[in-house]
């Protein structure tokens, strides 16, 4: 029961993480392009990440279910996946590299299964066909991976293309002025897209450990006040929504300068039409992902509509040594955090004797 309550715990200091992490997404450009100030943002993307986070369960689904033999998690291996995906969350922080959240989480779940499974890689879902059309990590984590930045690298560019063709006989003055406002309602809905993806990863992860203790009949003894913990199959309770929500919601708020700066700043120079645009590609695929039950990483779609935008610049105006680095961190995320955390579980066997 207490190693439970500990997965829980773990799991909201992720999802906390995930918040503060993931802030950039949704205000960076707001800010860079001075339509928003630091406070004003921090309310809108706390505000619309909440309300997303209530939205729907499809992406928690496929954490919690989808890509990982549920017969070979314990609620050690749910921990250590854990442990991975903060640490990495934190390294990333610390040195301002806008990373997947989600790919280190799922990096790390991963690798937990492994070592639990004595490096047997069948227990990892690769590819399966459920309802009419495949499930698994191929085609919902590592296709996207690759695909998910080169479409938004082409539907920011394309969509700012069409902007800077209707608009170009206007002033720059009102065409500032106006896609100010609009900005604005791009950096709710981009808030709220953020919300519909990142909070559901955490509500799977502690859906799956609940699932986990019932079958396992951890709860057997508990008295009836606290009956709302068992779970008998995989459904995300109300509780459970509200409080990932809530947790990520406050994630947001403390906000994540050392990455905003990053992303807002270092990468492309803005104007609120460059910022419009990048948010609303960004959201937009982010949306439809989240419809389809993929936990994709909003980092990699926001900061590759970004890169998208300023190369209608010019090519030049990306700084492209920026990106790269960024790149190299979304391609090391999975293979990084599935070696943490196979030998945390492993640390964790040798001290506890599991």
């Amino acid at each position: 029961m207490t190693l439970v309550f500990c997965v829980i715990i773990v799991a909201l200091i992720f999802e906390y993480v995930n918040g503060f992490h993931d802030t950039a997404n949704a205000i960076a450009t707001s800010i860079a392009t001075r339509v928003l100030s630091p406070r004003q943002a921090i309310i809108i993307a706390t505000t619309f990440d909440l309300l997303g986070a209530l939205s729907g369960h499809a992406v928690a689904l496929t954490i919690g279910k989808g890509l990982v033999d549920i017969h070979y998690i314990t609620q050690e291996t749910i921990m250590c996946g854990l442990i991975a995906g903060i640490l990495w969350n934190l390294l990333t922080w610390y040195v301002g590299l806008p990373s997947s959240s989600s790919h280190a989480l799922i990096g790390g779940l991963c690798g937990a299964a492994l070592a639990v499974s004595h490096s047997n890689w069948s227990v990892i879902h690769w590819c399966v066909e459920e309802g009419g059309h495949l499930t698994g990590l191929w085609p919902q984590v590592i296709k996207p991976l690759f695909l998910a930045p080169i479409i938004g690298l082409i539907a920011g560019f394309v969509f700012m293309g069409l902007l800077m063709l209707i608009f170009r006989p206007f002033k720059p003055a009102g065409i500032n002025r106006n896609f100010g406002k609009l900005q604005i309602l791009s950096s709710a809905w981009i808030s709220f897209s953020h919300g519909t993806n990142d909070a559901q990863k955490t509500m799977g992860i502690i859906t799956l450990s609940l699932v986990t203790a019932t079958a396992a009949g951890t709860f057997d003894n508990l008295p009836h006040w606290l009956d709302f913990l068992k779970l008998n199959e995989f459904a995300v309770p109300t509780w459970l929504t509200w409080v990932c929500a809530i947790t990520l919601a406050s994630g947001i708020a403390t906000g994540g300068w050392r990455i905003i700066k990053t992303v807002g700043s270092k990468l492309v120079r803005m104007n609120p039409m460059n910022g419009f645009a990048a948010q609303s590609m960004a959201a937009l695929v982010i949306h439809v992902a989240s419809h389809w039950g993929i936990p994709l990483s909003t980092t990699h779609v926001t900061s590759t509509s970004i890169m998208g935008v300023g190369a209608t610049k010019r090519f030049s105006a990306v700084k492209w040594s920026v990106a790269g680095s960024m790149i190299w961190a979304w391609v090391l995320t999975l293979p990084i955090t599935c070696l943490i955390g196979f030998f945390t579980f492993k640390i964790v066997q040798f001290i506890f004797g599991i």
